[in-house]
């Protein structure tokens, strides 16, 4: 009857042991016992609290990049409104946002565990109306020195930084199975800022101003939605107490290789993208500037849009085409794409074709699409497979740890492809009078970044019989 009786005593305390605890909401919307991977918790409750969460993080990370893109924009207007800045101070103007923003992207990754996610959130979404405010002072008069123009242009890095911390704290609130098509969709939904702000801020500040340039518009057009975006996220997001930090696990990445010979390759595609998209309003403008109409020239660099636009779509399916065919082998295509893109571009320049030059960019963003997404997929799998740790016989946990660690880093390192590509086209300018030496430039890059690729994945995977896994 003793070993009956503690038998019939077992079972609950084992029942009791495997049931995950209830969720606790506790005052500041912070949520403690969250659990994705249970299945009953998820189905119970946390599917619907992340789908809550991840929508107001997409509006808000949206915004991030729409105002880290509107500088690339409004200069190409400035000397209709009077300014007078030369190109070197113009490249200034378009790339210092990507240099504070891909700056900003590594503490902003570690803002989530440190405040909460609902909380950094809002603190994010309302710095965002320094730099759209301070826009809408700044181009009012003419008169506003560079260097206040400068800083301006430097607050809006604020919304590069926005991508790392919502994606971080995205990561928290999905099990693995689903945290693949999560991630992606907070991801799609932030870089299709950069395609609307080109799209609707020539408009607002040309077609909305009865034929002059009205350029405060391009900032205080989005300062409703800004507010809208905080007070979404002050009501209806929360913050999940078991959202912890791993600055470990990132100095622990810091120390594989694959981590800067991926940051390399990210540089060319992500790099490439977000560096374009800022330069692309302008290189219309400088290459055609027969669209002298305010009107005409409104609708042309309205047309800019496409390229942040392609690219933002393409990028999923680079992620599974990656799944299909290796992600190496994705991203030696796109480079070869880019390269080969580039070399058409700069030979049809003559022609002075606006359409065929449309359509050489919105491929060669599409080229750049696929590779972000292809090389984004080759991280976990490298790291997994063929990092230092792997090698050595970490366990799995510990090899995710590191690629996860490794992802927020290469995304900011990326990012300052959006710096270096204006500010190369700029010196290519002032030394030669031409951007073409600095395209001939980008052309040597993705044939270096494509062997880089070869030589690293491509040939050992050949070696192994393991071309299809990276």
């Amino acid at each position: 009857m003793t070993v009956d009786r503690s038998a019939d005593e077992l079972a609950p305390v084992q029942s009791t042991a495997t049931a995950a605890p209830a969720l606790e909401h506790r005052p500041g919307r912070w949520i403690a016992n969250w659990d994705a991977e249970d299945k009953g918790q998820w189905e119970a409750e946390g599917r619907s609290i992340a789908k809550r969460n991840l929508y107001w993080s997409i509006f808000a990370e949206f915004l991030g990049f729409v105002v880290w893109q509107l500088w690339s924009i409004v200069v190409v207007q400035l000397p209709a409104a009077g300014f007078r800045f030369d190109t070197n101070q113009i490249f200034w103007l378009i790339s210092i946002p990507s240099l504070v923003g891909a700056t900003l992207r590594i503490p902003y990754t570690f803002m989530v565990p440190k405040f909460g996610g609902r909380n950094w959130t809002i603190v994010s979404a309302l710095l965002l109306l320094i730099p759209t405010t301070g826009l809408a002072i700044c181009v009012s008069n003419p008169e506003t020195p560079f260097g206040i123009m400068l800083l301006m242009a430097a607050l809006a890095g604020f919304g590069g930084g926005n991508f790392a911390s919502s994606m971080a704290n995205i990561t928290f609130f999905y099990p693995a199975r689903e945290k693949g098509w999560a991630l992606g969709l907070n991801a799609a939904g932030g870089n299709l800022g950069a395609a609307v702000a080109q799209l609707v801020v020539p408009i607002a500040i040309t077609l909305l101003a009865a034929g002059t340039v009205n350029l405060p518009m391009a900032g205080i057009i989005w300062i409703p939605l800004i507010i809208i975006a905080a007070f979404g996220a002050y009501k209806y997001m929360n913050n999940l107490t078991s959202a912890k930090g791993d600055v470990a696990g990132s100095l622990a990445a810091l120390k594989e290789p694959h981590l800067w010979i991926m940051a390399f390759l990210y540089i060319g595609t992500f790099g490439s993208f977000i560096g374009f998209a800022g330069v692309f309003p302008k290189l219309i403008k400088d290459y055609f500037p027969d669209f002298s109409s305010i009107h005409v020239g409104a609708v042309a660099l309205s047309l800019a849009f496409l390229g942040p636009l392609v690219g933002s779509l393409a990028r999923p399916y680079g992620g599974r085409m990656a799944d299909r065919m290796g992600g190496a082998r994705m991203t030696i295509a796109s480079f070869a794409s880019m390269a080969v893109i580039t070399l058409t571009m700069i030979w049809t320049l003559p022609l002075k074709n606006f359409w065929l030059f449309l359509t050489l960019f919105l491929l060669l963003f599409l080229a750049s699409g696929f590779g972000n997404g292809a090389t984004y997929r080759m991280i976990p799998v490298i790291f997994a497979t063929s990092s230092r740790a792997a090698r050595a016989g970490a366990p799995s946990a510990t090899t995710a740890r590191l690629a996860s660690s490794s992802l927020g880093l290469i995304s900011a390192i990326g990012a300052y492809g959006g710096f270096v590509i204006p500010q190369v086209l700029n010196a290519s300018n002032s030394a030669s009078g031409s951007y073409t030496p600095a395209f001939y430039g980008f052309v040597g890059a993705y044939v270096l970044m494509l062997i880089v690729c070869w030589v690293c994945y491509i040939r050992p995977a050949r070696k192994r019989n393991t071309i299809g896994h990276i």
